[in-house]
């Protein structure tokens, strides 16, 4: 063998050599490497979902605080509870509270509606019926807790008249605004069964006002109470049919009556898109729960000192005031649904919440109160039932032609000045104090 040949196997031998050598010393390398670099991958992993979380929250405060301008009067919540505490000044505790829960029954609506995007109708029919005058009944309950009777029942019966004259009145005379030259139908068989609903509820309400003051009880005090308490779980009764029917029979009952219109318009099919997720809309629903139950408690206690601050009869605070806070956004959406001429969906937001907390609100507040141990009865008095009569009466009258215009508007509004007149120069017979 030559000296060439002996040096090149010399150094094939000593490569081979250094692979062999070579390849434990990384195996071992990158075992040694391995159990540190474990940690630093958790911790890391740690970090981006905890900033996912972050970023997911963030998104959706962004969501359901501030995508809305009527947003801008929650900090008048806050405020409020200050004000109680500092000044105990019960006139502006109570204008403030007021205004920051409009924004919040908006909000609580809202998400409702976000939630039955993934239920279905039947639940979701369900939730609306629950969570859809969530407010009325919340501020409702503090009143009961406080002993205040009267101002449930006057605060329901406001929610009604307020639905029924100011909302619809404002709908038709936009609606009849926007569009002088065309006229604006509506789901004629629709309203009339809501129409027949509401009467039914006067009804409900009527029997035992008249039993009270025409002395006819058969047991003095308690047929009266015993009355109420029958009738309130018939109109229970009636209501959960009538859900059944509308989810059932007239699943589209609230839809456009021209299907090309409600096809071509893509602004309904981006309305039940939801922004945010079911769990979240959970959460939601239960932090503006809590959030509107602690207002309504300032709310509530405020009313009486309200009352003689701003020099107001409870009776106008109770039916007019209050329920602006449930029907603020309801206000507001049904004008710009007869904006866009889609009155059916109008009709469904002023009509169908009136006969929810009609067929719904009052009976379950009834029956809660006989839980609890509460004489509440659906006896209103003679003033209010009258009003609630003649209110059904002629907006019953308005809709039974299945068209409206600005002038119709106009005169639901004008019956609604003069019921607010009314209830202002109204002194109510029994005391605001009703405790058991």
């Amino acid at each position: 063998m030559s000296p060439t040949n002996s040096i090149q196997m010399g150094s094939l031998q000593h490569q081979d050599n250094s692979l062999v050598s070579t390849a434990p010393t990384d195996v071992k390398m990158a075992s040694l490497d391995t159990p540190p670099n474990r940690p630093s991958r958790s911790v890391s992993q740690q970090y981006l979902d905890l900033r996912s979380l972050l970023n997911c929250i963030f998104r959706s405060i962004k969501i359901v605080l501030f995508s809305n301008k009527i947003n801008l009067l929650v900090p008048f919540g806050p405020l409020a509870i200050l004000v109680h505490n500092v000044a105990s000044q019960h006139g502006w505790v109570f204008i403030l509270s007021l205004l920051g829960i409009i924004p919040l029954a908006e909000r609580l609506g809202w998400a409702t509606e976000q939630l039955a995007c993934y239920t279905g109708d039947t639940v979701g029919g369900l939730l609306n019926a629950t969570f859809g005058n969530a407010t009325e009944l919340i501020i409702s309950m503090y009143a009961m807790k406080n002993g205040m009777l009267r101002v449930i029942q006057q605060s329901l019966l406001g929610s009604i008249l307020s639905n029924m004259l100011l909302v619809l009145g404002c709908a038709f005379f936009s609606g009849g605004i926007v569009h002088p030259n065309k006229e604006q139908v509506f789901n004629k068989g629709t309203a009339l069964v809501n129409s027949g609903l509401l009467m039914m509820a006067v009804m409900g309400l009527l029997f035992p006002a008249v039993l009270h003051f025409t002395h006819t009880e058969l047991h003095d005090g308690k047929s009266e109470l015993a009355l109420s308490r029958f009738s309130s779980c018939v109109m229970l009764i009636a209501y959960g049919a009538y859900l059944f029917f509308q989810l059932t029979s007239q699943s589209n009952m609230y839809s456009p009556i021209s299907e090309e219109d409600s096809n071509q318009d893509g602004n309904l099919v981006d309305d039940e898109t939801p922004r945010i997720s079911k769990w979240e809309s959970i959460i939601w629903l239960f932090v503006l729960t809590v959030w509107i139950s602690a207002l309504s408690e300032y709310l509530v206690n405020a009313i009486e000192g309200a009352s003689v601050a701003l020099n107001m009869p409870v009776a106008f605070i109770s039916v007019i005031l209050l329920p602006i806070v449930g029907n603020a956004a309801e206000h507001a959406g049904a004008i710009m649904f007869a904006m866009k001429d889609k009155l059916d969906l109008s009709l469904g937001v002023a009509i169908g919440s009136s006969t929810q907390i009609a067929m719904f609100g009052i009976p379950f507040c009834v029956v809660i109160g006989w839980i609890l141990g509460y004489p509440l009865d659906l006896n209103f008095q003679l003033f209010e039932t009258a009003t609630l009569f003649m209110t059904v009466i002629v907006v019953a009258f308005m809709l039974q032609e299945g068209t409206s215009n600005y002038f119709k508007g106009l005169m639901l509004l004008l019956c609604y000045l003069i019921v607010a007149a009314s209830f202002f120069v109204h002194k109510d017979p029994q005391p605001v104090e009703n405790n058991p």
